[in-house]
């Protein structure tokens, strides 16, 4: 008796054998929108554990932010979001235009430089301000002894704090409003001065409300970054949420008080997010053509040392000053800073950092890979909330990723597993808290790589041979290679500068560099603190960096 031949089938078999490959495809597919429902998911749950708060409000603590917080909370708030949002309006509007569209000495160099302030933190800035500015710094100790009394507005004031946010936060304006003028070119111009208007008049007229969309959408990220700001206005003791969430919880030891202010914060965010999201709606522009980007309006005169006089006093305000004073700082207490105790500071930031980078590369990864493999409305969906945690701030995220530990920690000891927390204050509670903050950082990049990958591509790797895990190696991985490695920078720069995460949920001892600025700049040692910021400012010029890079693409 022979064997049959391994072609025969089995009748009942052979007309279904053709429902076989759907059904696999179509199982990984159900595989990967769980996967990226799981990914929103912890994304949503400290969002949900915050605004579900304000279901449960305890009377006690109501009355207390009523008397005592809010009506300084408030208009702090009000008044720092409108004048920073002026400022960079009328700082980083300007300053596009000029080197976008026009030519004066300087104009090549000032269109990337202008964008190094990004690579200083805010609250570096800040505490560099004060040190320079205060009524004891050296630059109003210097004026009484040349022109004895005089006034000087104080720099630990409203308007102090606004300058250096605006001096901080304008870039984001600039470089999006810039791209808006480079893509309009000079032929919107021609079209204005051919109806009768000046140079000037056409900016206004033609270019300015062209590119308000773009404004908006650069003014309402600024207004995000505002909001969640924990170390400038701590530096300047300027009472907003972010700090009095913190003080709430590690002055007061009141969670729920935190956990109140903290579900504020996330409506006023959510407002903004609203109002950006409505602001880019309707955005609909066509590009008049590369031909017309090598053209500019040459500036000839006092005219051209104007422009490039604006350039250089603001670029040495964001970013030349700071560094030289830093530098300053550093060489006076380089010898008695520099021991085991500053190397510590800076291993721990180096892991979290890199922990961090990989967690949350990793997952952008799977997250693109899911709305890549399983396009439509669900993932849209899916996909946009996962990444909503960069608008959110981090005290509040703190406070939104304590709750459900400390609810399952309550429950292990209740139930006799153990003895002590074992997830508040880990590095578990960091990494996810930076995962839910910096996973749109990582995924934009990753995303617009993945785009690249075609089903046409794919068909012809099978063909060749390469299938499954191949095939990801082989083929997907150079592909994403790129923008793997830039998620991982940006991320990697981001924790390390990040403080109010940081700051909350670090495991005890767990100091970092920015924990070494907030506790020096709390005591006023402005010197001691200028180590670990230039260490912090150098991290922060890789992502000027790709922005440079990117930006120099399109000019």
């Amino acid at each position: 008796m022979h064997a049959p031949p391994a072609s025969v089938k089995h009748p009942s078999l052979e007309k279904w054998s053709w429902l076989s490959v759907p059904l696999l495809k179509m199982r990984a597919l159900q595989g990967w929108a769980v996967v990226a429902s799981l990914i929103a998911l912890i994304t949503l749950i400290p969002i949900t554990l915050v605004l579900s708060s304000l279901l449960t409000p305890e009377h006690e603590v109501w009355a207390h932010l009523m008397e005592y917080q809010l009506p300084q909370l408030l208009p702090n708030t009000f008044w720092l979001m409108l004048g920073v949002g002026m400022g960079v309006i009328l700082l980083g509007v300007p300053l596009a235009w000029l080197t976008a569209v026009c030519a004066f000495p300087g104009s090549k160099f000032f269109s990337w430089a202008l964008l190094l302030p990004l690579a200083i933190p805010a609250y570096v800035t800040a505490f560099v301000a004060i040190g320079l500015l205060d009524f004891t710094g050296p630059v109003l100790t210097l004026g009484r002894e040349w022109f004895g009394a005089f006034p000087f507005p104080a720099i630990r004031s409203r308007g102090g704090v606004i300058i250096v946010m605006v001096l901080a936060l304008y870039p984001y304006v600039y470089l999006i409003t810039r791209n808006a003028f480079m893509s309009q070119g000079r032929r919107a111009l021609e079209v204005a001065q051919s109806l009768g208007y000046s140079p000037l008049a056409g900016f206004f007229q033609v270019a300015l409300p062209m590119a308000r969309p773009w404004i908006v959408g650069g003014v309402m990220l600024v207004l995000m970054e505002t909001l969640a700001d924990f170390g400038t206005v701590a530096v300047f003791n300027y009472d907003t949420f972010t700090t009095a969430i913190y003080k709430s919880w590690f002055s007061l030891f009141s969670l729920q008080a935190a956990s109140q202010l903290a579900s504020l914060l996330v409506l006023f965010v959510l407002v903004v997010l609203v109002a950006e999201q409505q602001s880019r709606a309707h955005r609909q522009y066509t590009p008049t053509g590369k031909h017309d980007a090598g053209v500019f309006i040459r500036l000839h005169g006092i005219r051209a040392w104007l422009a490039c006089g604006l350039c250089l006093t603001v670029l040495a305000l964001g970013f030349v000053v700071p560094i030289i004073q830093l530098v300053v700082w550093v060489m006076e207490v380089a010898k008695e800073d520099l021991d085991a105790r500053y190397f510590g500071f800076l291993w721990h930031s180096l892991l979290l950092a890199g922990l961090a980078a990989l967690l949350v590369s990793f997952v952008a990864l799977l997250l693109s890979a899911s709305t890549h493999l399983h396009s439509g409305l669900f993932s849209s969906i899916t996909a946009r909330l996962a990444t909503i945690g960069y608008a959110l701030p981090g005290a509040m995220l703190a406070v939104g990723i304590f709750i459900p530990m400390a609810w399952v920690d309550n429950h292990l000891i209740a139930a006799g597993w153990v003895q002590s927390p074992v997830l508040q204050g880990t590095l578990l509670a960091m990494l996810l808290a930076y995962l839910v903050r910096f996973l749109a950082v990582a995924h934009g990049p990753i995303d617009s790589q993945m785009h690249r990958i075609t089903r046409s591509m794919n068909e012809v790797s099978q063909s060749l041979g390469v299938y499954g895990i191949n095939l990801r190696i082989r083929v997907h991985l150079p592909i994403l290679r790129g923008g793997i490695l830039t998620a991982a920078a940006l991320v990697f720069v981001d924790v390390m500068k990040e403080m109010p995460i940081t700051l909350m949920t670090r495991p005890f001892g767990w100091d970092t560099l920015a924990v070494r600025v907030f506790e020096m700049t709390s005591e006023g040692q402005w010197e001691h603190a200028a180590l670990p910021a230039l260490a912090l400012v150098l991290a922060g010029l890789v992502p000027v960096i790709f922005l440079i890079r990117s930006s120099s693409k399109h000019a």
